[in-house]
């Protein structure tokens, strides 16, 4: 199976309780997808929900091959832990976009990441992809994955309410749902994965800035943000709080201007400065306003694993 044209399934929002028979349950981690490969003669290849190669930049994965013992397609998430033990999107950003492998050698033996792992999509050249949910889960845990580096199987339950419980007590980012017979739809949006967020996050497009005041004047003070839709980019509202002075220079160095605004609505800012919409960002929000902006969202950090056509609203 060949990663270079694999992408992986995608769960869409729902709610509890219409996910209550028929599934399994697993915690939703706060990293960056990954599909693996493991070849015949023992290598091993990283790509990003985009398809990008990200082998080199996590040097701490490159025993798998020998946890795994034998060839494999899997589907994981990478994850960093901040100071409680807990999966940090903020932890994870500083490796997400090295690739140098030097400096990437060096960030791994001081910010290291894990791998949990999650499906399995092929095995010793058998295509898996058809096979229902709970028989690819058994397949994953009959490989007996080896300890002793930073991967794992997370455990997942029947139990709906326990997995709420757990995520909630261990400020996870919430639980997703698989139905038990549902196949492995490779690049599909499917409601036979449901994601069932504790807390409201959404990823967002960056259409445009407005300058700073004070030692940010001339500067990018806050993001100007959309999410598609039927129409075209819709605006989203105005992203400020989260960005720090690193953060910013690497925006301002990736931003690239345009003339004309993005958004297919109006944008109420006379300073409003336009850039070509090839930015994917995260932000944690409180709710999302009759108007469509986002309430009090907070900057988390750039997506460069997301295709910005693929970004639209998840209430």
């Amino acid at each position: 199976m060949d990663l270079a044209g694999l992408r992986p399934m995608l769960a869409t929002p729902g709610q509890p309780d219409a996910v209550r028979r028929g599934h399994r349950y697993e915690f939703k981690w706060d990293g960056v997808r990954a599909l693996v490969a493991i070849t015949a003669d023992g290598s091993l290849q990283l790509r990003s929900r985009n398809g990008v190669d990200i082998t080199a930049r996590y040097p701490e994965l490159a025993g798998l091959p020998d946890a795994v013992g034998s060839p494999a397609v899997l589907d994981g998430e990478i994850v960093a832990f901040d100071e409680r033990g807990r999966p940090s999107f903020a932890a994870l950003q500083p490796r997400m976009h090295l690739a140098d492998p030097a400096r990437a050698a060096q960030a791994a033996a001081t910010r290291p990441v894990a791998l949990l792992l999650f499906d399995l999509l092929s095995h010793d050249g058998d295509d898996r992809l058809a096979w229902p949910q709970q028989q690819r889960r058994a397949g994953l845990l009959d490989l007996d994955i080896a300890a002793g580096g930073p991967w794992s199987v997370p455990p997942d339950t029947d139990d709906l309410d326990a997995a709420l419980a757990i995520a909630t007590e261990r400020g996870l980012e919430g639980v997703v749902a698989k139905r038990l017979d549902a196949p492995y739809r490779p690049g599909v949006r499917s409601s036979a994965w449901v994601k069932l967020r504790l807390a409201r996050r959404q990823e967002v497009v960056v259409g445009g800035w407005r300058p700073g005041k004070g030692h940010r004047s001339g500067r990018i003070g806050s993001l100007l943000v959309g999410v598609n839709d039927g129409t075209g980019l819709r605006y989203a509202g105005g992203v400020g709080s989260g960005l720090g002075e690193r953060e910013i220079e690497a925006l301002e160095a990736a931003i690239v201007p345009r003339a004309h605004s993005p958004f297919v609505d109006a944008v109420e800012h006379r300073d409003a400065r336009f850039a070509e919409p090839g930015i994917v960002v995260d932000v944690r929000f409180t709710e999302w306003t009759p108007d469509g902006r986002l309430r009090h969202p907070v900057y988390l950090g750039r997506r460069d694993d997301k295709d910005p056509a693929d970004v639209v609203r998840e209430d």
